[in-house]
């Protein structure tokens, strides 16, 4: 299972980053099957973090995998020249999965993989009125 898509990349690193990455014949087009591989390999590393937690493959991918998967790919698809930058992201999104997989995080699933539904809900309550019609407007 592919948490993020190609289009997942160009939303957050844009085309142009893209193309200069995947586009070695130079047709001006970015190279899909090149982000695909790269989107199957961060999934594949994502996996071997969540397997100990949750039963794969996740009925639904978590919003939060979609930039992890996406930073991985990238920094997949730069290679050995990644700037710092990138490293960066890069570890922090290992750090993150890292987390996930001793349980210090979740991903809001249940263990069978589905999204677990929240109950955190605001409650209100009031101690009564300071003005009324019996107070005549004085405390």
């Amino acid at each position: 299972m592919r948490y993020a898509e190609a289009t997942d990349l160009t939303l957050r690193y844009g085309e142009p980053e893209l193309l200069r990455l995947t586009d070695l014949t130079g047709s001006g087009v970015v190279d899909t099957a090149a982000c695909n591989v790269a989107l199957d390999d961060a999934s594949a590393l994502i996996d071997g973090y969540l397997a100990g937690r949750y039963p794969l493959p996740l009925l639904h991918v978590p919003t939060a995998l979609v930039p992890i998967c996406c930073d991985i790919a990238r920094h997949r698809l730069y290679g050995e020249q990644a700037p710092e930058q990138i490293a960066k992201r890069y570890d922090a999104a290992l750090a993150f999965l890292k987390s996930v997989g001793k349980g210090e995080l979740a991903l809001g699933l249940a263990a069978d993989g589905e999204t677990l539904e929240s109950q955190n809900l605001a409650q209100l309550t009031s101690d009564g009125r300071v003005f009324g019609r019996s107070s005549g407007g004085f405390i």
